[in-house]
């Protein structure tokens, strides 16, 4: 699923937040190569740097700032910078999160767990909330979040992430009905684990786990990030213009079981 004209967002601009690597990269990418305009943000200012600089050497027109999105003001300053580089913003992925240790509920560290509702949920929602001002005073826009299929279904030993992730989609699904008829389209995509950064980490030593997570998908392996990235670019373009309030499950197929 990618956008079929390698023009379909010329013009447009958009914001990806936790775009220093992994999905949120990816997603950048995927934009860039259908002809966006990009203001990208992460909480890893030095990484952020190189990928501003890597995207500049390709004659891509982008701007990168740093933001925490568990504060109201950074994301409040980023949107601001956004406006002061392009005027508007037309598209926006709301990629920043983190990932929790396994652990089962009655094992899971509150500290974490208040650390995961903050970034991936909270700071989901404090994105959306200046981004739809924006979007409203313009006119319109496209809101694309990254949800997780452990947003769609219990993920044991995940629960903190999980819950997290349940937020985001109830945000989505919200936000898609209040904006129906303002010109406004919200949805998420729902990866299943995806060949990131991120997910290294948790499989890091656990090789078993890597082997249990490859043989339940029907696809016997992992996602890509460019496959996420090629479906935001997606979401984001006139081409999904029915689609809203959706939860797009990009799974191999796990869900389908």
């Amino acid at each position: 699923m990618r956008p079929s004209s390698a023009n379909s967002l010329a013009g447009k601009i958009c914001l990806v937040t936790g775009a220093a690597g992994g999905i949120g990269l990816a997603a950048a990418q995927a934009l860039a190569s259908v002809g966006a305009r990009l203001m990208l943000s992460d909480v890893d200012a030095a990484r952020l740097d190189g990928v501003v600089t890597d995207f500049r050497a390709l004659g891509l027109d982008v701007h990168g700032m740093h933001c925490d999105v568990t504060d109201p003001a950074s994301v409040q300053a980023l949107i601001a910078a956004t406006l002061a580089a392009y005027d508007r913003l037309d598209c926006a992925v709301n990629n920043a999160g983190i990932e929790t240790r396994n652990a089962k509920l009655a094992e899971h560290d509150d500290a974490e767990f208040d650390r995961a509702i903050a970034v991936n949920l909270k700071g989901a929602y404090l994105c959306m909330k200046h981004e739809l001002k924006q979007m409203l005073a313009q006119g319109g826009g496209v809101i694309v979040n990254v949800a997780s299929v452990a947003g769609l279904g219990g993920a044991p030993t995940l629960a903190g992430y999980a819950a997290s992730k349940h937020g985001v989609l109830g945000l989505t699904r919200s936000a898609a009905i209040e904006y129906a008829t303002r010109g406004i389209r919200v949805n998420a995509v729902c990866p299943s684990y995806t060949n990131t950064a991120m997910v290294q980490r948790m499989l890091a030593d656990k090789p078993s786990l890597r082997a249990a997570l490859v043989n339940a998908s029907p696809m016997k392996r992992l996602g890509e990030p460019e496959e996420i990235g090629l479906a935001i670019a997606w979401l984001c373009s006139d081409e999904s213009s029915f689609v809203n309030g959706q939860g797009l499950a990009l799974d191999g197929g796990l869900t389908a079981w």
